[in-house]
């Protein structure tokens, strides 16, 4: 049956919903920056197309350094006035911002949609897991501020495309809950229109949120280095996070850098197969484009054989395509693991090197085809790349040693558990791992060796939300751990003897 786009799901509905919703956020060709508690109409308009089906959507105001630096001098202005609001108005005003984005929830998610190619129930879970969550820090906040100030200037926040609401509109407003003006620049792969929406609805109710755009290099002095900034957020891979750790080096300023790792599955002395068929299915979940993805199994080569079994029915299952192609205009969208990867470069770029990890020797034990996925007739399916599992990736391939960040899996074989750690720990660290192995004795002595913050036991790990805490070892992160209270005090100032956990060689938050 021939498939059609839902009805009024397009992106000129989005954007007309847009438009009518905020007004002072949107015109009618582009979206505006604030800061200064203004919306303005500066900066170099970039095009951009969306991922779904290389149609044009909003483009990034791109703002030059100079203007940033202006940005962040007007971000500690409103920063020094919020600080000194009372906690009930604060929560009152935060809550107030909640219920506007609830209200505006599927147009929040229909964004997600187009500009990062979310499939619609994972883009509806985003914007619920950032709402539920500031909640949850609603109701415990004062518990978390006891004997706690905010920093002396604003918090600057930069994040990856993958997850604007959840990650960063999430970030954002716990710290505006702590104290301080949150300063976000927008990611220059997506999420421009999202995340104006959502700060357009929380600027309204008087929280300082500030909202600029512009590639990296142009607004890192600003957006790190700029002595008003409190503390950086940032959230990304390994390369972009050493430059701003780097440029954080001689500045001894408070800074949570979450940064990409190999995150691994191993299969050691297991034999509940059924059970790890379950998972695989749900490894793929937007595309493994997410900082807790598994794209690493590692595995005991006797086991090979039961594995093969177990992995192929779950990666077979695997659904693709156009987040929002149904079959008649009354369907519901469809229930994808994936849509497209973020931009038609990134799907060029990781079907190259898995092409290349073949000819060089890697085993394809399953490299599926673009027919299997749900698309419009005709569409651009530029961006779209289909599942692939990779036996044995050669050392010389990205793939035996980097995060691919999409939908391609690697499986290492090994023959002793000294190679299982060894597999396991390829990348200097990581976020996450899991460990599948019928003797828990066996995982209770191995786990510990695995350099990952979270390990399960035959189950994904994740971030986590609310009281359970996030972190990395080794190159995967730097800087003090969030999640709970800790998120709190991470942007906050206490006693001066205190520490903060997390990596980093010698730091301490010094009080106000």
């Amino acid at each position: 049956m021939t498939l059609i786009l839902k009805p009024g799901t397009a992106w000129q509905d989005a954007w007309s919903r847009c438009l009518s919703t905020a007004p002072e956020a949107f015109h009618e060709d582009r979206v505006l920056n604030h800061w200064g508690g203004e919306w303005r109409r500066d900066g170099r308009l970039m095009p951009a197309t969306s991922p779904v089906d290389g149609s044009p959507i909003a483009g990034l105001p791109r703002l030059n350094g100079p203007v940033a630096h202006e940005a962040v001098r007007s971000a500690l202005d409103a920063h020094r006035a919020w600080r000194h609001v009372p906690l009930p108005e604060r929560k009152a005003r935060i809550s107030a911002a909640l219920d506007a984005l609830t209200e505006h929830r599927t147009l929040l998610a229909l964004l997600l949609v187009w500009e990062i190619g979310k499939p619609w129930r994972l883009a509806q879970a985003d914007v619920d897991r950032a709402i539920d969550g500031v909640r949850w820090y609603v109701d415990e906040i004062d518990v978390m501020l006891a004997d706690r100030t905010p920093l002396p200037g604003p918090v600057s926040n930069i994040a990856s495309w993958n997850y604007p609401m959840s990650v960063l509109v999430h970030a954002m407003l716990v710290q505006a809950l702590a104290g301080n003006a949150a300063i976000a620049k927008t990611p220059t792969d997506g999420g421009l229109a999202c995340l104006t929406l959502a700060c357009a609805l929380i600027a309204r109710e008087d929280v300082p949120v500030t909202l600029v755009s512009g590639s990296g290099g142009e607004l890192s002095e600003a957006l790190v280095r700029a002595p008003e900034i409190g503390c950086v957020s940032f959230v990304g891979g390994r390369d972009a996070g050493g430059r701003v750790a780097s440029a954080l080096a001689d500045l001894g300023k408070p800074h949570v850098l979450e940064q990409e790792g190999l995150n691994c599955w191993g299969v050691w002395g297991y034999s509940d197969w059924p059970a790890l068929t379950a998972q695989i299915r749900k490894t793929f979940d937007y595309g493994k484009q997410r900082c807790t993805a598994y794209p690493r199994f590692v595995v005991q080569r006797t086991l090979f054989a039961d594995f093969l079994q177990a992995y192929l029915p779950g990666v077979k299952a695997v659904r693709f395509g156009h987040p929002m192609a149904v079959e008649a205009p009354d369907d519901e969208p469809p229930e994808l693991d994936f849509g497209p990867l973020i931009n038609a470069a990134k799907a060029k770029e990781l079907g190259d090197l898995v092409s290349e990890a073949v000819d060089r020797g890697a085993v394809p034990l399953h490299w599926g085809g673009i027919g299997e996925a749900r698309l419009l007739p005709g569409q651009d399916a530029s961006a779209y790349l289909p599942p692939v599992a990779l036996l044995n990736p050669p050392p010389a391939s990205p793939l035996h040693h980097a995060e691919p960040f999409g939908p391609v899996d690697t499986i290492v074989l090994v023959d002793t558990e000294a190679e299982l750690l060894a597999a396991m720990n390829a990348s200097n660290g990581a976020l996450v791992a899991s460990l599948s192995t019928d003797d828990r004795d066996t995982f209770d002595r191995l786990a510990p060796q695995v350099r990952a913050f979270k390990v399960g036991h035959g189950v994904p790990r994740s971030r986590g939300d609310r009281a359970e805490l996030f972190g990395g070892y080794g190159a995967s992160w730097r800087g003090a751990f969030v999640g709970g209270e800790l998120l709190v005090r991470a942007v906050t100032q206490g006693p001066a003897e205190e520490r903060l956990p997390g990596n980093f060689p010698d730091y301490r938050l010094q009080p106000a």
